[in-house]
């Protein structure tokens, strides 16, 4: 699904909304986790999962086609932790038993 198709469906179940209003609450969500974890923190949503940044220590890689060492620097990547009932409900397991 992308950001699209999710305003779409939140706007058709959600009539009293425009699309334009449902539009811009997606995106205040979404700036709001990006500006979050561009801060450091983490962002739980309770019964779907936990976003959050882990931190990769710089490196010396190597060039595939030559290779040939390369220094690879330091760099923070998004990291996401599903919850335990969006696990149960992947598995089959819907009743969240």
């Amino acid at each position: 699904m992308i950001r699209s198709e999710l305003v779409q469906k939140i706007a058709d179940e959600n009539p009293r909304l425009s699309q334009r209003d449902v539009e811009r609450i997606v995106n205040t969500i979404f700036d709001q986790v990006t500006e979050a974890m561009a801060q450091g923190h983490r962002v739980e949503l309770r019964g779907f999962g936990a976003f959050s940044v882990k931190k990769r220590d710089g490196r010396i890689g190597r060039n595939p086609r030559t290779g040939e060492a390369v220094e690879v620097e330091e760099k923070h990547v998004p990291f996401f932790k599903a919850g335990k009932l969006l696990r149960e409900r992947l598995n089959g397991n819907e009743a969240g038993e």
